[in-house]
Order: C-alpha cells, then sequence, then structure tokens
C-alpha cells in the first residue's frame, strides 16, 4: 500500500517546516519507507503500520494545536511492494 499525506495546524500561516520535521521524525521511527515531497509525504507498507504512524503524527500536533487537519490518499494494491520508486522508473522507462 502507498499512502500520500500531509498534517499541519489550522491557522498557522506560515513556517510549517518545524510542524513537518515532527511528523518526519515520527515516520522515520516507524521504519517504513517514505518519500517527502513540497507537498506531502509519501508512506508505503501495511494498512496498520501506516495509518498507526500517520495517527501518531496528527496526535503529536494536537498536543500545541487546537485544530489540526490531516489529508489521506490511499493506493492499495494487493501484493504489490517497492512502488514508492518502482512506479517512477515505470514512468521513466515509457519516457
Amino acid at each position: 500500500m502507498i499512502v500520500e499525506f500531509d498534517t499541519y495546524p489550522v491557522g498557522q500561516k506560515e513556517g510549517l517546516g518545524k510542524e513537518v520535521a515532527k511528523s518526519i521524525k515520527i515516520i522515520e521511527q516507524s521504519n517504513l519507507d517514505y518519500q517527502l515531497t513540497a507537498m506531502g509525504t509519501l508512506l508505503e507498507g501495511s494498512w496498520d503500520e501506516i495509518m498507526d504512524t500517520i495517527k501518531q503524527c496528527h496526535m503529536k500536533l494536537k498536543e500545541k494545536h487546537n485544530r489540526v487537519e490531516t489529508h489521506i490518499k490511499i493506493d492499495d494494491h494487493t501484493g504489490k511492494t517497492g512502488r514508492l520508486t518502482g512506479k517512477v522508473e515505470s514512468v521513466k522507462k515509457n519516457l
């Protein structure tokens, strides 16, 4: 499964890098494959691992902020792994 997600405190107009870094620390501890992008973070792993990690990221921000938004986009393709890089390589191969 691949998931793209972002989570951030609502009402903070600029400077979200510090908040995003809190999530990346949690993701690194999860040992999931991930890719940080300019608009969110990609995770690859099982449903339970990914959802637990996203929940931890969300709740970390809730510790200091009254309102937090989390957006999740899921690509659940049974039996497929290595897709964080594999999907990109497939496109490059076809160029």
